[in-house]
C-alpha cells in the first residue's frame, strides 16, 4: 500500500515542483527584491517567497493530511504530531540565484516517519530533474543515476569549501581534488548522485530543508548522507538542524572518514 502511495506522491510533488521552478525562473536575472534574515545572515528574494507560494497551495491542496515545514514558512509545530509532511526549500541556493548564478533548484520531499521516501530537486537554469522514491530508482530528467565507483589512482573529487579542505591530513592532500563549491547543497548532493563528484562535507547547521529531497536522492543512487558517526539522518524533529555530515558513495564515506577529523568545522 505505501510503495503506490509514494508513487503517488512522487508524482505529485514533482508537478508542484516543475511549476515552482517556473514560477522562481520569471524572476532570475530580473533583479528580484531582497531582504535579509536571522540577523542579516541570509538572503531571502521575493521569488522564494512566490515558489513557496506556489508549492503550498498545490501541495497542501492535495494532500491536507500532511505536515508543512519549509524555509520560507513560519515553523508549525504541528507537524510534530503528523506522520508525514513535506519538506520543503522553495529555492535552495538563494545567493547564486540573486548573483545570477545557474546552481540552484527548487527541493521537495515527503518524509515520513523521520525518514524521506520520495524527492524531487528542480534545477531550471539547467534544465534538470532529480527524482526518487523509497521504491523507485534514482533519476536525472528520467535517466537512472548511480554515485561514483572506486578508483585507485584518481584523486577522490570533493565539492567543499575552501576551509574544509585545508583541514584533510597532509599525508593525503594529494588524494583528494576539490572541485568548485556549489553553495546549492541539496544541488551539490544531487553532483554526488549521478557520480559528477565522488562527495562533500556539510558543514553544521544545514536543515531538514537542506537535505531531505536530495538524501533519498543521494540514497536510491547507491550513495548516502550521514552524520559525524555514520548515522543516517532523522527528519521533523523539534530542532530541524543538523550537525557535522558527510555525504558521497560508500569509497568516498570510507576515504572521508580517514583523511578528516571527526568534526571538520569545529
Amino acid at each position: 500500500m505505501h510503495a503506490d502511495r509514494w508513487r503517488e506522491d512522487l508524482a505529485l510533488i514533482r508537478l508542484a515542483a516543475r511549476e515552482a521552478g517556473k514560477v522562481a525562473l520569471g524572476y532570475f536575472g530580473q533583479s528580484p527584491e531582497v531582504w535579509w534574515k536571522h540577523e542579516g545572515r541570509s538572503p531571502v528574494s521575493a521569488a522564494d517567497y512566490a515558489a513557496n507560494d506556489k508549492l503550498q497551495g498545490m501541495l497542501m491542496a492535495a494532500r491536507p493530511g500532511y505536515g508543512w515545514l519549509s524555509e520560507e514558512t513560519d515553523d508549525d509545530v504541528a507537524r510534530l504530531s503528523c506522520d508525514t509532511l513535506f519538506v520543503v526549500d522553495p529555492i535552495d541556493g538563494t545567493r547564486a540565484f540573486i548573483a545570477g548564478e545557474k546552481t540552484w533548484c527548487v527541493s521537495v520531499a515527503v518524509v515520513h516517519r523521520g525518514q524521506p521516501v520520495a524527492g524531487v530537486l528542480v534545477a531550471p537554469a539547467f534544465d534538470e530533474e532529480f527524482t526518487a522514491s523509497v521504491d523507485e530508482p534514482a533519476l536525472k530528467n528520467g535517466k537512472p543515476i548511480s554515485v561514483s565507483h572506486p578508483s585507485a589512482v584518481e584523486p577522490l573529487k570533493l565539492a567543499v569549501a575552501e576551509d574544509v579542505l585545508k583541514l584533510v591530513q597532509p599525508e593525503h592532500k594529494n588524494s583528494v581534488r576539490r572541485v568548485r563549491h556549489v553553495p546549492s547543497l541539496a544541488y551539490r548532493l544531487a553532483m554526488t548522485a549521478d557520480g559528477t563528484i565522488d562527495g562533500t562535507i556539510v558543514k553544521r547547521n544545514s536543515h531538514d530543508w537542506d537535505l531531505a529531497a536530495a538524501d533519498v536522492i543521494l540514497e536510491r543512487a547507491g550513495g548516502r548522507l550521514v552524520d559525524a558517526q555514520g548515522r543516517r539522518l532523522v527528519y521533523n524533529r523539534e530542532s530541524v538542524k543538523h550537525g557535522v555530515l558527510r555525504a558521497g558513495a560508500e569509497h568516498a564515506l570510507d576515504k572521508l572518514r580517514m583523511f578528516m577529523p571527526d568534526d571538520p568545522t569545529g
